[in-house]
């Protein structure tokens, strides 16, 4: 099985700037583990949207999937009381 490319959008460089150094290492990690399996065990989809969400801690990471591309789009990091607005 290939390989995910994980691209982030612009915003989400903010995102990881407001959070600790030490969450922003775990929800690196996180987001690198979406290379191999991009809908692991408890990622959730997001209904209305085709967005997947992901938990680590207090904090939401919300992505898209483009399967034929083999792409991850990370979309959002936020902490779960900010996550979906």
């Amino acid at each position: 099985m290939e390989s995910y490319r994980i691209e982030f959008r612009r915003s989400v460089e903010k995102d990881l700037l407001r959070i600790t150094e030490k969450d922003r290492i775990r929800i690196l990690r996180k987001i690198a583990m979406l290379k191999d399996r991009p809908r692991p065990d408890g990622c959730i989809k997001l209904s209305g949207l085709e967005r997947y969400r992901i938990r680590q801690g207090s904090y939401r990471i919300l992505y898209e999937i483009a399967d034929a591309c083999l792409i991850v789009t990370v979309v959002k990091i936020a902490h779960r009381r900010d996550a979906y607005r």
